[in-house]
């Protein structure tokens, strides 16, 4: 499959950038894969040394890392021509790179250098944008979470019943690692991204002022809020180790 899609993306950019792309930067239907987004779960829980699994998504979790794409990619890259090379991962320049509060300040000057009307109003579409994926994304990770506990105590009664393989029992256990680190991943890019409309609207506001800053400043609260809800503070999750299990064969 990766083959097809780098000769597919290589053939959309020699036709022209906006051949990725359909309908308000949507990926063009015929490149979109259901596991597009599988790169999600490897990459969270690789960058805490965890190893992903080798078992197929659910429904939940393909859901769960499609919702998590959208709210770890940074605001100002969502109608890039090249979006599709950075929907399936294959642009790890991004992702390697430190947080830089300054970044979104940066494209937003650039983009809206001529009104500061359209970079007050750009920072509360962000932000309020934010906040309507926010939601559903935590919904599934519910749902997914409840699953991976049950998963983690239904293989104690199965290793106890009939034995498990070494190799399912690490593969369970690194799915359940995976959904969390993506959990994880989500929460931090939240924090990372309210700071970063923090700072575009402080620059703002002494660069341009403007009423229209507090429409901002409400945008951004609320969106604070229901990150605080969601996500509060604590550290990286880790990953499990594998309990002591009934081997088969």
């Amino acid at each position: 499959m990766r083959h097809w899609l780098v000769a597919a993306l290589a053939g959309a950019t020699l036709l022209g950038g906006c051949a990725l792309n359909s309908d308000f930067g949507r990926l063009r239907e015929d490149l979109v894969t259901d596991d597009m987004h599988a790169w999600v779960g490897r990459e969270a829980v690789g960058s805490i040394g965890g190893k992903p699994s080798e078992f197929r998504l659910t429904d939940n979790e393909r859901r769960l890392r499609d919702l998590a794409f959208a709210l770890i990619q940074p605001s100002y890259d969502r109608s890039r021509w090249d979006s599709a090379i950075t929907e399936y991962g294959l642009d790890r320049s991004r992702g390697e790179a430190p947080f830089d509060r300054t970044a979104y300040w940066t494209h937003l000057d650039v983009a809206h250098r001529r009104s500061e009307v359209s970079s007050y109003a750009q920072i509360v579409a962000d932000a309020r944008d934010d906040v309507v994926r926010i939601e559903p994304f935590f919904a599934t990770a519910a749902r997914v979470i409840d699953v991976d506990r049950r998963r983690e105590e239904s293989l104690g009664y199965v290793a106890a019943s009939s034995g498990v393989s070494d190799v399912d029992a690490n593969n369970a256990l690194s799915r359940n690692n995976e959904n969390t680190a993506v959990v994880a991943w989500v929460c931090r890019s939240l924090k990372e991204r309210a700071v970063s409309y923090r700072y575009a609207l402080e620059r703002l506001v002494i660069s341009t002022p403007s009423s229209n800053a507090v429409e901002a400043e409400r945008s951004l609260t609320l969106l604070q809020t229901r990150i605080g809800g969601y996500c509060p503070g604590g550290p990286t999750p880790a990953p499990a180790r594998a309990p002591a299990v009934v081997t088969k064969g």
